[in-house]
């Protein structure tokens, strides 16, 4: 794997709560998600460990098979990603994330190979990421996918919609289509026929309330929060938002949707690396019953594992 590590990469040694905390910009300002400086990847190992006196530990460590770099978003991405670098960590694996907030560079720094793999984004996005830029990302294995919801903004229920309600949706493609697939579930508006994943606003055919669909960055919804009526979030901006799909939601994608399980959120890589050994091992822990546990455990209905 990759060891020429940017220097702002740190590694991930412990599972952290970051819904909340303070996103820092892309590239260089991107913002790491553990607060070590240290590699998790102990500097001894095996019969060679020793003890300040210099006897033979016990308790040797993993033998070090490499380093994996993942770029990922903040929220759940990385916090699951915390908790898989302790089992990869056993298994001789050093972990290592950088946090970004938003949906193109880390697809740049795959393509760019400055990093082995991604933990952010959805089939739909990739594949539309790479017809537009040329890109060459593919799928190395479904980890989990995050409901939709539509949220309270300055309104607290969907009884209360009228004629004129802003509601904020994210404007990048996949996920407007999957904001205005929610909407029309719920009766607010009509789609053109066959429009489907690839809606955006000019396929709305009718409204069934003349509200004002409002297009911003998928980062920026949740700052709509305090002006529109009604906000639609992807789960992990719904999370750093402090919002639980199951108690906050108005309304959301039932599990079993086509939506839900279009949207798996999945680990990228460079076309021809996804049988390398790291991103196997990465893959084979994202999917184990101690991840699986972690997610239903921490995140409310609002990140479901894909199994």
């Amino acid at each position: 794997m990759k060891k020429n590590l940017i220097k702002k990469l740190v590694s991930l040694v412990a599972a952290t709560t970051l819904a909340g905390s303070l996103l820092a910009g892309c590239g260089n300002n991107s913002q790491p998600a553990g607060t070590s400086n240290q590699p998790t990847s102990d500097t001894q190992t095996g019969a060679d460990a020793q003890t300040d006196d210099g006897s033979a530990t016990a308790d040797t460590a993993a033998e070090i098979k490499g380093t994996i770099t993942v770029a990922a978003s903040q929220t759940p991405h990385s916090e699951i990603l915390a908790e898989a670098a302790k089992i990869l960590k056993d298994q001789g694996w050093d972990l290592q994330v950088t946090v970004f907030d938003d949906y193109v560079q880390p697809n740049n720094v795959v393509e760019s190979e400055e990093f082995d793999a991604n933990y952010f984004q959805h089939i739909p996005y990739l594949n539309s990421f790479n017809e537009e830029q040329g890109t060459h990302l593919v799928n190395a294995g479904g980890i989990h996918y995050e409901p939709f919801g539509i949220y309270a903004g300055t309104k607290s229920s969907l009884d209360d919609i009228a004629d004129g309600d802003e509601i904020a949706v994210p404007n990048d493609t996949t996920n407007e289509a999957r904001a205005l697939l929610l909407l029309q579930d719920n009766g607010i508006l009509t789609l053109k026929e066959g429009a489907g994943l690839t809606a955006t606003v000019n396929d709305i055919e009718s409204y069934n309330v003349q509200v004002k669909i409002i297009e911003l960055a998928a980062e920026s919804v949740k700052d709509a929060i305090p002006d529109a009526a009604y906000v639609v979030l992807n789960g992990n901006y719904a999370l750093e938002a402090g919002l639980s799909v199951g108690k906050d939601a108005l309304a959301y994608e039932a599990s079993d949707s086509t939506a839900a399980q279009t949207y798996v959120n999945i680990i990228a890589v460079k076309e021809g690396h996804e049988n390398d050994e790291g991103i196997k091992a990465l893959v084979e822990v994202l999917k184990s019953d101690a991840i699986t546990e972690f997610i239903n455990s921490t995140y409310d209905g609002a990140v479901v594992p894909f199994n």
